[in-house]
């Protein structure tokens, strides 16, 4: 396992999966969360629907980690406008925020939601809201009602409309597996099959724009990068040299792809432009140098290397092709993924023989460990900073699992029929 860490681009656990369909277990929240009543939508125009807005918003909210929503069995009242709202009953319920909404079909029967988080306490609504969405598109809705709130109070970009890529096996006879590359909403819902293919797919990564992916396939025997184009469907195979063809990472303005090649003999960094194609070998030692990761300005890239006797986080600077090592602090560090604000790295850090994440403070220059279970790897850090997915063993399934970057909150989305694995969370994909 510790190989397949530092060589993930030819590693998957294959446990066996029926179907990657991903559940949420919230296991260890915030210690101190915001107590906040999201109150069912009332309709105006007396209909219902399947999906329940109000109950999604909630769901967003307790999820963070930040929020402790009372149950809707404890509510004294259900008020759909803050005019029917009774502060003193919410009060004496302990509630600090209320929810409250309304639903209606605009034009094209679009659904329209009114909605108001009013301050308990003050007894003032902090603010009020109007989406509007097909009916195809109720969950999205819901989601952008969850990011206004959780913005409004937080005062950090809400991520609930971000979109998750993550890799499951599907066991076909005796020893065979069907692989599939997969794309969900970020609680798992709408899950859609971007490839299928019987040789192992490894090391998704989205562009800075999220119109597109790209990752690594056996698909014609041996490793090759493809790119994805997500709003056309079009695949496109970058690479097909021999040896190594893995770990691909798109430069902050989506224009380049670094990766790891082995075609001029060890595996070494190289960078691909995307409009010409042009290749530039970045790092050229007889070391294993692999899985790199751009820094915010795009003018050095992290990657590990064993140059040193094991693995470890260094730093290469593209225009000068200088390079530093980065972390010293145990005997095994790999994977780097930059934090959003560049004043750190989420790594896959072993402590007495169990892999775990941490994150490299560069202000402290210390290692925090955020996780306790085992075998941990693939960190994806949201692109808001406050979370990050990774890769871990639960019950003995191979599982997905969430951590804030201070360790308060903590939980799983196990499939319910088998193994995932390789998260590779969204950027923002709308305003």
């Amino acid at each position: 396992m510790v190989l397949r860490s530092f060589l993930l681009m030819f590693l998957l656990c294959t446990a066996p999966l029926l179907r990657a369909e991903l559940s949420i277990e919230i296991n260890e929240g915030n210690d101190d969360p915001l107590p906040i009543a999201v109150v069912p939508f009332g309709w105006t125009a007396g209909v219902s629907l399947q999906e329940d807005v109000a109950s999604i918003v909630e769901r967003d909210l307790h999820r963070s980690g930040l929020f402790e929503p009372l149950s809707r069995a404890d509510m004294l009242s259900r008020p759909s406008r803050a005019s029917e709202v009774y502060y003193r009953d919410w009060k004496s319920l302990g509630v600090d925020y209320v929810v409250v909404g309304e639903l209606s079909f605009g034009a094209n029967n679009n659904l329209i939601a009114r909605y108001e988080l009013l301050d308990v306490n003050t007894q003032q609504s902090i603010l009020k809201g109007e989406e509007q969405q097909s009916l195809k598109k109720v969950r999205f809705l819901a989601h952008t009602i969850s990011d206004r709130i959780y913005e409004k109070l937080t005062n950090i970009r809400g991520a609930f409309r971000t979109q998750l890529l993550y890799v499951s096996a599907v066991r076909e006879g005796d020893t065979r597996f069907r692989y599939r590359l997969l794309k969900s909403d970020i609680d798992g819902v709408g899950e859609e099959v971007l490839a299928d293919s019987m040789e192992p797919i490894l090391a998704p990564t989205w562009s800075p724009d999220g119109k597109k992916i790209a990752y690594v396939s056996f698909k014609t025997t041996r490793p090759a990068i493809y790119l994805h184009n997500l709003e056309t469907g079009e695949r496109q195979q970058l690479t097909n040299f021999r040896g190594l063809n893995g770990a691909p990472a798109f430069s902050p303005d989506g224009r380049q792809l670094a990766m790891v090649l082995s075609k001029d003999g060890s595996p070494d960094i190289y960078v691909m432009d995307l409009t010409t194609s042009a290749i530039q070998r970045v790092t050229n030692h007889f070391a294993i140098d692999t899985e790199p990761a751009w820094a915010p300005d795009g003018k050095s890239l992290y990657f590990t290397s064993d140059r040193g006797g094991k693995p470890q986080i260094y730093k290469v600077e593209l225009a000068s092709g200088s390079v530093e090592r980065i972390t010293f602090e145990g005997d095994y560090n790999a994977r780097a993924r930059v934090l959003g604000d560049g004043l750190g790295l989420v790594m896959v850090h072993r402590v007495k023989g169990r892999f775990h994440i941490g994150v490299q403070d560069f202000k402290r220059n210390r290692v925090e460990i955020l996780t306790t279970t085992d075998l941990d790897e693939s960190p994806s850090v949201a692109p808001n900073g406050s979370m990050l997915l990774y890769s871990t063993t639960y019950n003995g399934q191979g599982v997905l699992a969430a951590v804030s970057v201070d360790g308060g909150v903590k939980y799983r989305l196990p499939s319910r029929f088998g193994d995932v694995r390789e998260p590779a969370w969204s950027p923002f994909l709308y305003e």
